[in-house]
């Protein structure tokens, strides 16, 4: 059986796949690719089926080597590629030998990139899912240096294209769309107005629970406490010390403090390329 040994895992390197559902009422978030249309691109490349695990790679660093001969493509956020030290490119299918180097470098743009390899990676499902949920610490376990990573047998379906076009990943300036709710009546009239209007700078302190945010304090006009009640993906829940959290894959399954707004299903992926520094703007 082909596998990939990793080399190197750079920032933060897991195992991700379409997301473990149906478990929610047992308090166990879905999970799954935090961004889930460049990791069913990559999928796509390769003839996968939909749901096959890949791997998330977060601001590049990730070396692998093959072990047989493997077919893989990289998506995402667009890093420089090579395979033994020659340039390669991303959105495009790429046949590793037996013993190929397959290395990732720093995107210019967006947060996360994914490397699918045909057959996926076949490591043993929990709870029918291969998603590390990060939160909940469920799941298959972060891959380390030395770790070996089984891939499946080959689908039937073989590759369509060599190469295919993809909108662009990440940007320094991002707008989203959002719906007011679900408790926007606890803030001030002002506060939903400077949230539509300023800037939101996403830092340093995020990872796949959420985009913790930097930007003008929101007035609260109620000031109880709120029991807690379900969280969603995209959720925009607003702390004690005024500053967002932009709920991503692996947010927590309820939550006490009040969601100002919810970015649309559509551009979550979108907000999950964030990185550091990228400015937000939301919109109705």
């Amino acid at each position: 059986m082909a596998a990939v040994e990793v080399l190197r895992t750079g920032m933060g390197t897991t195992v991700q796949d379409a997301g473990r559902h149906g478990h929610a009422h047992l308090g166990i978030g879905r999970s799954g690719a935090a961004d889930a249309a460049s990791y069913a691109l990559a999928n796509r490349l390769v003839a996968n089926p939909d749901g096959a695990a890949a791997l998330e790679v977060v601001l590049g660093g990730l070396r692998l080597r093959a072990r047989g001969a493997v077919t893989v493509a990289v998506t995402g956020a667009p890093c420089p590629v090579t395979v033994d030290g020659r340039g390669a490119a991303v959105d495009t299918v790429l046949h590793l030998p037996d013993g190929a180097e397959l290395e990732l470098g720093i995107p210019a743009t967006g947060l996360r990139s994914y490397v699918a390899v045909r057959g996926g990676i076949d490591v043993a499902p929990v709870l029918g899912s291969r998603s590390t949920d990060t939160l909940a610490g469920l799941g298959p376990p972060v891959p380390r240096p030395g770790a070996v990573l089984p891939v499946g047998p080959p689908p039937r379906a073989l590759p369509a294209a060599d190469w295919v076009a993809h909108p662009p990943v990440g940007a320094a300036r991002m707008d989203l769309r959002v719906v007011l709710g679900p408790r926007a009546d606890w803030f001030t009239d002002a506060a939903v107005e400077v949230l539509l209007h300023a800037e939101y700078e996403v830092t340093a302190r995020s990872d796949r629970v959420g985009a913790r945010l930097a930007g003008p304090a929101l007035e609260r006009r109620e000031h109880g406490e709120l029991p807690s009640e379900g969280m969603v993906p995209g959720s925009l829940q607003i702390p004690p010390d005024g500053d967002p959290v932009l709920f991503l894959t692996d947010h927590p399954v309820t939550g006490g403090y009040p969601v100002i707004a919810v970015v649309v299903a559509a551009d979550v992926a979108r907000a999950a390329q964030a990185r550091p520094g990228t400015r937000l703007r939301f919109h109705l």
